[in-house]
């Protein structure tokens, strides 16, 4: 997985799926985020702070998925996995921001 010359991870295509995946989640939700705080420090509506932090999740679970690989070498794998299968949990409380937001209104 990790050459120990050059130290380059070496994934296979479901991982690189996995990671552009992530990359993309990442980087959606951490866009989403913003413009949703932007749009609550402009009104104020602490439903749009709900869905800022909902969005938030659903960013830290991207950059979690995306840094996995990249972990390996430094953690171990039982503790990588772990951090990942627990960051799922991000994605639960995530839509339950999304649900309290929404019957709020």
């Amino acid at each position: 997985m990790v050459s120990p010359v050059s130290g380059v991870v070496a994934l296979t295509l479901a991982q690189q799926l996995e990671q552009s995946i992530s990359l993309g989640i990442f980087l959606l939700a951490g866009t989403l985020a913003a413009l949703s705080l932007l749009a609550w420090r402009r009104e104020r509506d602490r439903r749009m702070g709900v869905v800022a932090v909902g969005y938030l999740m659903f960013a830290v679970y991207g950059v979690v998925v995306f840094l996995e690989y990249y972990l390996l070498p430094y953690l171990s794998f039982r503790t990588v996995e772990l951090i990942e299968h627990g960051a799922a949990a991000l994605i639960l409380v995530g839509l339950l921001a999304f649900f309290v937001a929404l019957s709020r209104g």
